[in-house]
């Protein structure tokens, strides 16, 4: 019988094995510690729900035809979401780099395509409970209801999906914990803010809408709008077609960064 060699794939086209593995081990890593992974970031969103109620919540009205406390929770919500699956997987990643153990994932016999895939599962699975916790919480003290699940749930996948691949990036790209809190504080964050989740963007002037649907988060915070209350400041199906495209584009940047070894295997 001959040994098994190291580094040869012997699962097919597809590493599955190896594939579940490194998912299992991302899902792992943010349920062992729900504390900080998951029972935080309920808390944060139900301070900033908490906050703008008492604030502004009496005297803002309407917005888009519903009450503002309404039209804020799925901005919130995706907000949350978004934040957590970037977290995930950039976090992972950082962590194996600067720890140096990074090689105990590029070692095995997966291709590029499958260590994306696996990061992404983390991602991807942490937002997903995240955003039932919040649906769930929204239900039970503001009685507000999801109108279109499945607009809903596609959301919230490419929403995690889409951060995700950015978490990817951001964390092959950064070799130190400054580095990355600098991606976070002054590109992701930025961007989650300004994306419509306090406000409609037709509230803005005409140049500042132009430049919000250049964001790919708009359209995330817009189509969960979508999905929980039913009213968005645009067509969910354009927003699905534009995240959906944006999330392609940067998986293969992940991708090619992966079989590059891009500041993994130096």
């Amino acid at each position: 019988m001959n040994q098994l060699e190291m580094g040869v794939r012997r699962f097919g086209r597809v590493n599955w094995l190896g594939l579940y593995t490194l998912a299992s081990r991302e899902i792992t890593r943010f349920v062992v510690v729900w504390t900080q992974t998951l029972l935080a970031p309920l808390v944060t969103a139900g301070l900033f729900l908490m906050i703008f109620t008492i604030a502004v919540g009496s005297r803002r009205g309407e917005v888009m035809g519903v009450p503002f406390i309404e039209f804020l929770a799925p901005g919130i919500l995706m907000m949350t979401v978004i934040q957590n699956s970037f977290a995930n997987v950039s976090s992972s990643l950082v962590i194996s780099k600067v720890q140096g153990n990074i090689v105990d994932t590029l070692m095995p016999p997966l291709a590029p395509l499958e260590m994306v895939l696996g990061y992404l599962a983390g991602g991807v699975v942490r937002g997903l409970f995240v955003a039932v916790a919040i649906c769930l919480g929204l239900w039970v003290f503001l009685g507000i209801g999801v109108a279109h699940p499945l607009w809903a749930l596609i959301f919230v996948l490419l929403g995690g999906a889409f951060l995700g691949a950015v978490g990817i990036i951001a964390g092959i790209f950064a070799n130190k914990f400054d580095q990355m809190a600098a991606i976070t504080n002054f590109i992701v964050t930025p961007l989650a803010f300004l994306s419509g989740t306090f406000y409609s963007v037709t509230a803005l002037p005409p140049v500042l809408q132009v430049i919000t649907r250049f964001n790919p988060i708009f359209y995330l915070i817009d189509g969960a709008r979508y999905g929980v209350i039913g009213v968005s400041d645009g067509s969910p199906v354009l927003g699905l077609a534009v995240v959906g495209g944006a999330t392609l584009g940067l998986c293969w940047v992940a991708w090619a960064m992966m079989k590059r070894g891009y500041r993994l295997k130096s």
